[in-house]
Parts: structure tokens; C-alpha cells; sequence
């Protein structure tokens, strides 16, 4: 299975600033900002102020996360619209609601103006319920097992906002759920070192436990369990094996089990590790939940 590059993908990245021409203007422009505000910035590569404003403008945009979007028209290679908006000098930029041109500016202005400009266009607001809801979507295509779908949402946010945690980490559980571990490494780490954000704790949790999953079989360690009930060393192995393949209720079970007979078996090795399942399956989760309830029990009991 092919999945999307949050980093990478042009289309993504086209849907909020694009390389416009004459001939797309119509559908770039005209219809798209009967849906949303649309900034065109006329420019030519021999412009020396076009160089300065175009990455500034490119930047407001983005942090605008998806409120408005950006469209750059090299005025020497399409000339049509900019001689119909009388384009005289350049960098010059209009602003399209409605299909029509409702405010502009010529030359290279100072980023606070810039953003004044784009506030004005969209009320001030960003892009957040957007992201919300591309979250959300990604979090329902996880939940269906619509790994593609959940992909493409996730890798919109990361467009809109590169940095956001829960985009990020919603990377990694697609790319975990399609069982390429080493890309789920590469895309987890793309979040802060010290992140408090519950979901990207949750996949590191996860890869942890996936990297300390023992040699050998589930069936040969269940095996062992039921010859002898007591061997902890062959409970617990079996118990790191089943939350590596994500059986996270089957490990708490048989953690407690050691806890409820040993609780201070190889230095309270089962306690440590039930922190880090729960951890993985999300605190807020029924297995973290029931498993706390259940240690409560056993070690106040």
C-alpha cells in the first residue's frame, strides 16, 4: 500500500498556493473563490521586490491554516489577466471573494501589513476548524481501517500546519496500522522530543513496545503459560508479544496476573510495563481505564 508523503505531496501542497496561468485562472481564481478568499500575487523573476514579497505572502498564507489561499501568476509568461486587471507595476497582489477582485495592493510591504491585508479577508480567523475537522476525519478512516483516507487527512493538516502534533501522530498509527514501523519512526520523530501531546506519547509508547517484542511465537509462549501457570518470565514475554501486535487487553490481563501473585517479581517489571501499555493504548482509553481500576484493586486490596 501506497501512502501519502505529508512532506511531499504536491497536490496537497497545490491546494493552497499554486503556480497559476491565463488558462487556469478561471478555475484557480474565478471559481475557487466562490468558496474561499483567493490572493493572487502577479510577479515576474526579473522583479527584485517580488522576490522579497512572495515568500512573505506565502507565509501568511499558510499561517492563515486553510482560510485563504494563494494563487502566483509569472506576468510575462501570462499576460491576458494582468493587462484586463491593469496591472502596471509589479509585485502587485488582489484579493478575490466571489468571484470578483474586492481589495489590492502594489509593491512589497512589511509583514504586519501583510497580515492586516489577509485578517481583513478572512475576519481574523484561521484555519482551525478546518484542521479540527480533517482530524477528525482522519481519526474516523483510522477507526474504519480506511488507512488511504486517513492518510490524505492527516497529510492536509501537515500542509496547513506542519507542526501539529496530532496530524503527526496520526502519520505514524497509519503507517503502524500498515505495519511499516521504520516510517512510523521517521514520522514520529518529526514531533518535539519532549511533546506532552497525548496521542504522540502514544505512538512512541507503541514503537517502544514494538521494538522490545521477543523472538518466537504467541502460541509457543501461551503454550508455556498453560504448563505452568507460574513462570513469569514466559507470562510476561507472552504479554509484551501480544501489545507489540496491539492486543493491548490480553498483555494487561496477563500483567496483572503476575502483579496479583508477584507483585514484586524481576523489580516490579509487570507494574512498569502495564504503565506503558496503558500509555500506548491512550490514557483515556476502556483498556487503560479498566486496567487502572483492576491494579487499584490489587495492590490496595
Amino acid at each position: 500500500m501506497t501512502l501519502v508523503d505529508p512532506t511531499l505531496d504536491p497536490n496537497l501542497a497545490g491546494d493552497l498556493i499554486k503556480e497559476g496561468t491565463d488558462a487556469s485562472f478561471m478555475t484557480d481564481v474565478i471559481e475557487a473563490s466562490k468558496h474561499q478568499p483567493v490572493i493572487v500575487d502577479f510577479w515576474a523573476t526579473w522583479c527584485g521586490p517580488c522576490r522579497t514579497l512572495g515568500p512573505a505572502l506565502e507565509k501568511a498564507v499558510r499561517a492563515a491554516k486553510g482560510a485563504v489561499k494563494m494563487v502566483k501568476i509569472d506576468v510575462d509568461a501570462n499576460p491576458a489577466y494582468a493587462g484586463q486587471l491593469r496591472v502596471q507595476s509589479i509585485p502587485t497582489v488582489y484579493a478575490f471573494v466571489n468571484g470578483q477582485p474586492v481589495d489590492g495592493f502594489q509593491g512589497a510591504i512589511p509583514d504586519s501589513q501583510i497580515k492586516a491585508f489577509i485578517d481583513k479577508l478572512t475576519g481574523g480567523q484561521g484555519g482551525s476548524t478546518e484542521t479540527a475537522q480533517l482530524l477528525d476525519l482522519g481519526e474516523e478512516s483510522l477507526s474504519l481501517n480506511d488507512l488511504g483516507g486517513a492518510a490524505q487527512a492527516f497529510a492536509h493538516v501537515l500542509q496547513i500546519e506542519p507542526e501539529n502534533e496530532k496530524a503527526i501522530a496520526g502519520m505514524a498509527r497509519v503507517y503502524l496500522a500498515d505495519g511499516d514501523r521504520e516510517q512510523a519512526l521517521q514520522t514520529i520523530a518529526m514531533a518535539p522530543q519532549d511533546s506532552k501531546e497525548p496521542t504522540v506519547q502514544s505512538v512512541r509508547a507503541q514503537l517502544a513496545l514494538a521494538a522490545k517484542a521477543p523472538v518466537g511465537a504467541s502460541a509457543e509462549l501461551e503454550s508455556k503459560v498453560a504448563a505452568d501457570p507460574n513462570d513469569h518470565q514466559a507470562r510476561f514475554d507472552l504479554a509484551e508479544a501480544q501489545s507489540a501486535a496491539g492486543d493491548f487487553k490480553g498483555a494487561v490481563d496477563n500483567l496483572l496476573h503476575i502483579i496479583k501473585t508477584d507483585r514484586e517479581w524481576n523489580e516490579q517489571a509487570a507494574r512498569k510495563q502495564l504503565l506503558v501499555i496503558f500509555e500506548a493504548a491512550g490514557l483515556s482509553s476502556d483498556v487503560a481505564k479498566d486496567g487502572r481500576r483492576r491494579l487499584s484493586s490489587i495492590l490496595f486490596s
